[in-house]
């Protein structure tokens, strides 16, 4: 017994004494995403990204007077080991708050234990709604999937001026939230715009000429295609070799420039509806898109800059928070008003913590995505 409280003794004072083993020398952050797996290259992306910010903060003086130190797990985009290395993160690294660097089924996972410990969790670009709904902790730099499938339905009818429209889906959360919120915007607007075709297809299809040969007799204005890079790059590669030669819209999911390498020429004039808009002039933008081309001598992409910015927003709310508190950490971020981000300017978040910010809209020209549009009807972008 006394051998144990001399432990504690020399735990809490390796805890308030600056210098002493144990001391929180540095502000920590924690950062899950799949930096092995099927989703590596977001991952990859996401981690980069990532450092990049914490280079920023701390060539800036840090945080409350101290070095921001990033602290990183590979999730594998895998909601049982993200629960593991959640744990990890609050128990043995003490993390002030933590980006969500991942796909939704590992954000899912993780938001309520983090909501339990009073830690302040920001999702960079998980569309699932179930992310936010665990409580006040839980934040979205991302949109909704509803959000970003009203505004593909959206620019369909809009900008794109389609009157019939085929439905290819990924079989998954993502997918099915994005189907559902361009289902609704058709139905809520009451628009004349009709779905001719709309099938799903497995999350590990290779060969979608079977579906595209359906969409093709169906003979749809646009192709709404759902899905990450390696699914909709194949769609996209796959519907020119068929000669299926109409619009096809995406989302967030392709944008990547692995999308790029997988459909090639193909690429030319696909539209996506996505979270940066590589022409924004305002310098947070063109530094970024400048540094990391040059540093990792790859084109940088949404789900790098959406994590970029769910650092920067926690890093933000301990700053005005003037602590590492969880809840005053929380009530800064949830107090959050026209925020500067990377994707856009963030006009704050919803009672749930869900961003309300534009929807950016890119178009491939000559091998890159390039501004197409945006979309900045509040109906629409506020969830």
């Amino acid at each position: 017994m006394k051998l144990t409280r001399k432990l504690a003794l020399l735990l809490l004072i390796g805890l308030l004494v600056p210098g002493v083993a144990g001391a929180a020398d540095t502000v920590k952050i924690g950062l899950l995403a799949p930096l092995t797996g099927f989703a590596a290259a977001d991952g990859l992306s996401v981690l980069n990204s990532v450092q990049l910010a914490v280079e920023r903060v701390n060539q800036d003086g840090g945080l409350l007077g101290r070095q921001v130190e990033l602290v990183y797990y590979d999730d594998r985009a895998d909601g049982k080991e993200a629960v593991a290395l959640s744990r990890k993160l609050i128990q043995q690294d003490r993390v002030a708050g933590v980006v969500g660097g991942s796909y939704s089924t590992p954000s899912r996972a993780v938001a309520p234990i983090f909501e339990d410990e009073e830690i302040p969790f920001v999702a960079a670009y998980a569309v699932h709604p179930d992310v936010t709904t665990s409580g006040k902790y839980c934040f979205r730099n991302g949109f909704l999937g509803m959000v970003e499938g009203k505004s593909a339905g959206y620019v369909s009818v809009e900008l794109l001026k389609a009157k019939k429209i085929a439905l290819l889906t990924s079989d998954n959360d993502f997918g099915r939230t994005l189907a559902e919120g361009f289902k609704a915007y058709l139905s809520d607007q009451g628009k004349a715009a009709q779905i001719v075709f709309e099938q799903t297809y497995p999350f590990k299809e290779k060969d979608f000429k079977p579906y595209l040969s359906k969409v093709k007799e169906a003979n749809p204005d646009i192709l709404f295609a759902s899905g990450y890079y390696f699914q909709t790059g194949p769609i996209v590669q796959q519907a020119r070799e068929l000669g299926l030669d109409i619009q096809i819209l995406g989302e967030e999911g392709a944008d990547s420039p692995k999308f790029l390498e997988i459909a090639g020429a193909a690429a030319e004039g696909f539209v996506i509806v996505t979270n940066l808009d590589r022409d924004d002039p305002r310098p947070v933008v063109q530094d970024f898109l400048k540094t990391f081309e040059q540093r990792y001598q790859i084109q940088p992409d949404m789900v790098g800059a959406s994590a970029y910015d769910a650092f920067m927003i926690i890093c933000d709310g301990i700053r005005r928070a003037g602590s590492t508190d969880g809840p005053a950490i929380q009530q800064a971020i949830a107090a959050t008003k026209d925020y500067n981000g990377l994707t856009g300017v963030l006009k704050g978040f919803t009672d749930i913590g869900e961003v309300v910010k534009e929807v950016q809209v890119q178009i491939v020209k000559d091998g890159r995505f390039r501004h197409f549009g945006v979309v900045q009807d509040m109906t629409l972008i506020t969830p």
